[in-house]
């Protein structure tokens, strides 16, 4: 017992100088350090001469011998220990809100809003293309796109997400319009961005889709069409209602099983819940809770159906990508992280 005394008011120590030290980096606040402080001074006194903490022992009734009062310190250790846990995941949540709410403002301050301003009246559908590196691939899928829907102008609006190539100067040249996202924060990031966009150009819908050639740009008004007569809130393209090209088996597994996955949790039937290529009223999006800086395309539907949206899904094709790098992790690390997302997106 003494052996752990000793051991128990090193550690404290040890741990207290290191918070010195971080607090004069200014790595930790002020108050962290008063925090640690007396949580050492604790330690380290029930350490020397645990009499101290006597009647605190005999207010609970926890007599020498029988090991209760070391069983009642090491409760006491962990009611202390879940309250700076929770402080501390209270403060980092708190921290990355901040930086999110700054980098969507950045994005937004460095959207083409003069170029914006000179676009004709008229309805509009605005077509959001998250792009990281896709300078290869992006002017291409923007020429591609039908200048207009069902008699509304199609406005592509690329958000280049912390791309190192000049994927924003091609968009531009292409004809788009372009937010530029700082540093890479993933393409749910980039989405939330777009609508954003749409929401203040005042479209009647957004559609989001691949800026690396997968999706079809013809496709567009099997999307967008439900929408504009009524008859949808979303619509969903899906591959499995329609065509893809070479996808690996794992992945086709992986299609099929969230799928499955997402019409379990909600009683929705859905048939490709990973596919990107969607139409929304804009209208609604303002109403959606969207989080997912990544893994993002699950959320987005899982959060429809809980705001009992009406979905609707039509075929559509699932091209190879046509050029460059793909940006999706490894299978398994894919798997894991995409059903993370439709966990934390199903619970909150």
């Amino acid at each position: 017992m003494i052996a752990l005394r000793i051991v128990g008011g090193l550690l404290a120590a040890l741990l207290f100088a290191g918070a010195i030290r971080r607090y004069s980096r200014r790595r930790i606040s002020r108050l962290t350090l008063i925090l640690m402080g007396l949580a050492m001074v604790g330690v380290v006194v029930l350490a020397i001469q645990p009499s101290t903490f006597q009647p605190v022992f005999d207010l609970f009734r926890l007599r020498t011998g029988g090991g209760q009062r070391l069983i009642g310190v090491l409760i006491a250790a962990d009611v202390v220990l879940f309250f700076l846990v929770f402080r501390g995941a209270s403060v980092a949540d708190s921290a990355a809100l901040s930086i999110r709410f700054l980098v969507e403002a950045l994005a937004l301050q460095a959207f083409d809003w003069a170029t914006a301003r000179g676009l004709a009246d008229g309805d509009t559908i605005v077509a959001v293309l998250p792009a990281h590196n896709e300078a290869e691939n992006v002017g291409a899928v923007i020429h591609a796109m039908p200048d207009e829907v069902e008699g509304h102008r199609v406005v592509p609006v690329v958000v280049d997400d912390g791309s190192e190539d000049d994927t924003a100067g091609v968009a531009r040249r292409a004809g788009a319009l372009v937010a530029r996202v700082p540093i890479r924060r993933g393409g749910g990031f980039a989405l939330r961005v777009g609508y954003e966009i749409g929401l203040r150009l005042n479209a009647a819908a957004v559609v989001s889709m691949d800026a690396d050639g997968q999706h079809v740009p013809d496709e567009m008004p099997l999307l967008v069409k439900p929408i504009l007569e009524d008859q949808a809130d979303m619509v969903n393209g899906s591959r499995v209602l329609g065509e893809f090209e070479r996808e690996s088996v794992v992945r086709h597994v992986g299609v099929h099983f969230f799928s499955w996955l997402v019409t379990i949790i909600t009683g929705s039937r859905i048939t490709d819940v990973s596919n990107g290529y969607r139409a929304t009223r804009t209208e609604v999006i303002k109403h959606l809770s969207l989080d997912q800086d990544q893994f993002w395309a699950s959320e987005l539907l899982i959060e429809a159906m809980r705001m009992r949206l009406r979905i609707k899904e039509v075929p559509i094709t699932i091209r190879a990508r046509a050029g460059g790098v793909s940006k999706k992790p490894k299978n398994v690390k894919y798997a894991l992280n995409f059903a993370k997302a439709i966990m934390k997106t199903w619970l909150r």
